[in-house]
């Protein structure tokens, strides 16, 4: 018999994405949109259960307090905001889990579900359209992007990490650390783009690895600084 997975959602990715797809006219456009995405992946994926991540948009988590500028100038509608207050009794009310924690951010919470899951023996399917959870991908977990609502999706497993980034998923933090990250303000070091990353990682392993061999001797503290707020913390 096939293993049905967690399906790990990214409660707040896919509101947004729900809100922005549906016009304003639709009375709670982004709870309609979020309910109707939810009920088209049970049925794609089949999965055991459903475990939904939020932010906590009203609490700093630790990456805002060592990293001021870390996803500033975001500005949300107060429909939107509104409705993603409504959205996880939703999911109560359809008998699915969720977790919103102060201090920390979706990810986190989807790292310590995929981490969990994956230590009881079980498979996960990660919804979201942040590429940052890519560093879950593994032979357990498959990370599914929306491309087009739900009708069209994009399965990323460790193949098409490597593909996309010429990295292994474990090197994400530190790619993104060097890279940067706009969406996220994260600067990254002056002059790495996505293929001067991808080297340096093959080159040394790790960004610890390079810095350890004297590269970006006068960037040391911001990049491991970089990297630290792009690790997922799993023990949420």
């Amino acid at each position: 018999m096939k293993q049905k997975p967690l399906l790990v959602v990214d409660g707040d990715s896919l509101a947004h994405r729900a809100y922005h797809a549906l016009p304003k006219s639709i009375a709670r456009n982004a709870v309609v949109g979020f309910t109707n995405m939810l009920t088209r992946l049970w049925e794609l994926e089949e999965p055991r259960t459903v475990f939904v991540g939020w932010d906590t948009l009203t609490a700093p988590t630790y990456r805002h307090e060592a990293f001021g500028p870390y996803q500033s100038g975001r500005v949300f509608e107060d429909s939107l905001l509104e409705q993603l207050d409504m959205l996880p009794q939703l999911v109560e009310a359809l008998g699915f889990a969720y977790a919103k924690a102060a201090g920390y951010e979706a990810d986190d919470l989807l790292a310590a579900a995929v981490r969990y899951e994956e230590n009881r023996g079980g498979t996960c399917v990660v919804v979201t359209s942040d590429r940052d959870l890519f560093q879950l991908a593994s032979e357990r977990t498959a990370i599914v992007m929306p491309v087009r609502g739900v009708s069209e999706l994009a399965r990323v497993g460790p193949e098409e990490v490597r593909e996309r980034y010429g990295v292994e998923p474990e090197q994400v933090p530190d790619f993104i650390a060097l890279r940067g990250d706009p969406s996220d303000r994260l600067p990254g070091a002056p002059g790495v783009g996505p293929k001067t990353a991808a080297s340096l990682l093959n080159q040394y392993g790790s960004l610890e690895a390079a810095l350890g061999a004297g590269r970006f001797p006068k960037l040391q503290g911001e990049l491991e600084l970089y990297r630290r707020i792009a690790t997922l913390d799993a023990s949420a």
